[in-house]
C-alpha cells in the first residue's frame, strides 16, 4: 500500500493505535536516559555538602563549577544536535551517554577548584547533544498534535531525577569511609555507571526514523512515514530550514529568553535546593526525602498541564502562566522561615518550571524545519542555558557568599521567571496580531 493511498478514514483508525506503539515504545526509554543525564548534572548538589570542604571550595567557586558545565553545553550545542541529524540518534545519543558517563564518574576523583571545573566543563560538551537531540528526535516520531503531551512525559524526567535521585543521593552521601573514599565520591561513582551501560543498550535500541521501524506493522509504517513527510513539507513551504534562517529568526531568541528563566529556576532547584533545606538540620538521608517532595507534585501537574496544551492546542499562555506561577514560587521560597514554608514555595516553583517546558519546546518546530530546527532547538537550548544554567548558579553563590542567606540568590531566580512570563505573553500578542493582519 503507497502512502498516497491511505484512505483517510484509514489514517484515522490508524493514528490513535500507532501513536500509543510508538509511545510505548520510545517515551519510558528516553524518560530513563533523560533522568541519567539530569541526575549526572545535578548529583554535584548533594555532593557539595561535604566535597566543598573536602577539596577547599568556596560557595562562589562552587556556584563557578556548576556554572561552567553549561560553558562546554553550549558550546557544543548545535554542533552536537546536527551531527544527530547527520548520523542519526541511534549512533550519536549511544556515543554521547557513554563518554558523559565516565565523565560523570570521574569527577569522583577531582582535587581541588581546577579539575573540578575542567571535569564539569568536559561533562556539559559531553551532554550538549542529548537533550536538543531528544526534542529533534521527537520532532521525528510524533505528529505536532501530540507533541506537548510526549515532551511532557519525557521531561518528568527532570523532577523525577529529583524525587528518587535525592533519596538515593543521600544515602550513598552515608557511605562515608567505604572503601577509603568520601560519600560523594561513592555518589559519582554509583551514579555514573548506569549511564554507560544505558549508552550501549541505546545502541540497539533506539530507531532513527519511522521507515526504519520494523516494529510497526507495514501500514503503520507507511501511514507515520507519510504523515511525518507531510508535516516536514508543510512546514518547509511556510517557515524557515535553513541554519541559518533559523539564527537570524527573532522568534528564536526570544524562545531562547524565556527559556534562560525557566532554566535558571531549574538549576537553582536542583544544584542550590538541597543546600537551602539542609539549613532547617535534616539528615542526609532526610534531606533527600524531603527534596522529593516538591519534584514529586512538578511531575503529576506538569503532564496535566501540557495535556491540556495539546488538548487545546495553544501554546504561548500555557508557558506564560506557568512561568508565572514559577516566579511566585521562588519568591515564596525567598521568604520562608520554616521548611514547611519552604516546601510550599519550591513546589509551585517546580510546577511552574517544568509545566512552562513542553508547550515551549513544541513551539520552534511550528515555524522552523529540516536543518533550521535541529539549529534554532540548539540555539535555544544553548542560549537559555548560558543565563539559566551558567550565569544563575555563579550569581546565586555571590550572593549567598556576601549576604550568608539563599534569600537573594531566589529572589534573583523569581525575577528571571517573571521576565519569561512576560515575554511569552508578548509572544502571543505579537501572533495574535499577525494572524488578525493575515485574517483580513
Amino acid at each position: 500500500m503507497n502512502i498516497a493511498a491511505v484512505h483517510p478514514q484509514d489514517a484515522a483508525a490508524l493514528e490513535p493505535s500507532v501513536v500509543r506503539k510508538v509511545s510505548r515504545r520510545i517515551t519510558p526509554f528516553i524518560i530513563v536516559l533523560y533522568f541519567l543525564s539530569f541526575l549526572n548534572r545535578v548529583n554535584v548538589g548533594f555532593a557539595g555538602l561535604t566535597m566543598n570542604h573536602d577539596i577547599g571550595l568556596t560557595q562562589a567557586m562552587f556556584g563557578v563549577g556548576a556554572g561552567i558545565f553549561f560553558v562546554g553545553y553550549i558550546a557544543a550545542g548545535m554542533p552536537s544536535n546536527l551531527a544527530l541529524q547527520r548520523v542519526g540518534a541511534r549512533r550519536w545519543i549511544a556515543l554521547l551517554m557513554v563518554v558523559w558517563g565516565l565523565l560523570s564518574a570521574a569527577t569522583a576523583f577531582v582535587t581541588g577548584p581546577y579539575s573540578f571545573y575542567t571535569l564539569r566543563f568536559v561533562l556539559g560538551l559531553a551532554e550538549a547533544g542529548f537533550f536538543p537531540g531528544i526534542i529533534l528526535y521527537l520532532s521525528f516520531w510524533f505528529p505536532a498534535r501530540h507533541r506537548a503531551f510526549v515532551t511532557a512525559m519525557f521531561m518528568t524526567a527532570a523532577p523525577l531525577s529529583n524525587m528518587i535521585g535525592s533519596p538515593i543521593s543521600g544515602a550513598l552521601m552515608n557511605l562515608e569511609g567505604v572503601a577509603h573514599l568520601h560519600g560523594w565520591q561513592w555518589l559519582f561513582l554509583v551514579e555514573g555507571a548506569p549511564t554507560v551501560l544505558l549508552g550501549i543498550i541505546s545502541y540497539f535500541y533506539l530507531t532513527d526514523r519511522p521507515e526504519d521501524a520494523q516494529w510497526l506493522a507495514p501500514a503503520e509504517r507507511q501511514w507515520l512515514s507519510g504523515e511525518m513527510l507531510r508535516e516536514r513539507e508543510a512546514k518547509a513551504a511556510q517557515s524557515k530550514s535553513s541554519v541559518w534562517g533559523a539564527v537570524k529568526d527573532p522568534r528564536v531568541l526570544l524562545l531562547a529568553l524565556v527559556y534562560a528563566g525557566t532554566s535558571t529556576g531549574l538549576y537553582a532547584i536542583g544544584i542550590w535546593a538541597p543546600m537551602i533545606i539542609h539549613r532547617f538540620g535534616f539528615s542526609y538521608f532526610e534531606l533527600g526525602v524531603v527534596n522529593a517532595i516538591p519534584n514529586l507534585f512538578a511531575v503529576v501537574t506538569m503532564v496535566l498541564w501540557a495535556r491540556n496544551s495539546d488538548r487545546t492546542n495553544e501554546r504561548r499562555l500555557h508557558v506564560a502562566i506557568a512561568c508565572l506561577a514559577a516566579g511566585i514560587g521562588m519568591l515564596v521560597s525567598g521568604h520562608a522561615t520554616s521548611a514547611i514554608v519552604l516546601i510550599i514555595g519550591l513546589s509551585i516553583a517546580n510546577f511552574g518550571i517544568n509545566a512552562a517546558k513542553p508547550p515551549l519546546w513544541s513551539m520552534p518546530t511550528q515555524f522552523l524545519s529540516g536543518s533550521a530546527a535541529a539549529a534554532g532547538i540548539a540555539i535555544i537550548n544553548a542560549m537559555g542555558s548560558l543565563i539559566g544554567g551558567t550565569i544563575g548558579p555563579m550569581v546565586i553563590g555571590r550572593l549567598r557568599d556576601l549576604s550568608g542567606d539563599y534569600s537573594l540568590g531566589l529572589y534573583f531566580v523569581s525575577a528571571t521567571l517573571l521576565v519569561s512570563a512576560a515575554l511569552a505573553y508578548a509572544f502571543g500578542l505579537r501572533a495574535r496580531r499577525a494572524e488578525v493582519s493575515v485574517s483580513q
